[in-house]
C-alpha cells in the first residue's frame, strides 16, 4: 500500500519539501520512468499543498512546443509555445520563474481565471536536455517564494536520472 500524502499547508516550506523529497525517493525507488515520475510528483505536490493546478508541460518539439500532462487540478491549456506565457518563458530561458501576480506578467496565458500566482520550474533529463516544465498555479497572490523554488528544484532533480524522448506533435 502506498503512503498517504500528508497535508503540509501548515508546515514550514523547507520542512514540507524535505518530507516530500523523502516520499518521492520511496515512491520512485528503482524507477526511471519520466511519465510515472511526473504523475507521482504532480499528485504529491497538489494534495500536500492544495494548489489550484499542479502539473507538467512536456517538450514535444524541442525549442518550440510544450504539451500538457500529467497534471492535477482543473483543465490546462493543451499546447504552449516556447517563449509564451510563464511556462513558455521558463522553457525558453531554462530557468525557474516565480510570478507573484499573474495579471502583471506580460503575456500570461489564462488557463484558469482563478489563478493569481504561479511558479514554473524547468525539468532536465540525464543528458541535460529540457524535457518539461513543472507548473504550479495558486488561487492566492504571492503564494511562492525562495523555499518553493529551492524545494521544487530539488524534487525535479530526480528526472536527471531519466532520458525523455519527445512524442512528435
Amino acid at each position: 500500500m502506498e503512503p498517504v500524502i500528508p497535508d503540509l499547508r501548515a508546515v514550514p516550506r523547507d520542512h514540507a519539501y524535505a518530507q516530500l523529497c523523502d516520499m518521492q525517493a520511496l515512491l520512485l525507488e528503482g524507477s526511471d520512468d519520466a511519465i510515472a515520475g511526473m504523475a507521482t510528483l504532480s499528485a504529491m505536490l497538489h494534495h500536500a499543498f492544495g494548489h489550484l493546478w499542479t502539473g507538467f508541460y512536456r517538450v514535444v518539439e524541442p525549442g518550440r512546443l510544450l504539451r500538457v500532462g500529467p497534471y492535477q487540478g482543473s483543465l490546462g491549456c493543451q499546447d504552449i509555445a516556447f517563449g509564451r506565457g510563464v511556462c513558455g518563458t521558463a522553457a525558453a530561458e531554462r530557468r525557474t520563474v516565480v510570478v507573484a501576480d499573474v495579471h502583471a506578467f506580460p503575456g500570461h496565458i489564462t488557463c484558469d481565471p482563478r489563478s493569481r500566482s504561479e511558479i514554473v520550474v524547468p525539468v532536465f533529463d540525464a543528458t541535460g536536455a529540457l524535457m518539461a516544465v513543472l507548473d504550479i498555479d495558486s488561487a492566492v497572490p504571492d503564494a511562492f517564494g525562495d523555499a518553493d523554488r529551492d524545494g521544487l528544484e530539488r524534487l525535479v532533480a530526480w528526472f536527471a536520472r531519466t532520458t525523455y524522448v519527445p512524442v512528435p506533435a
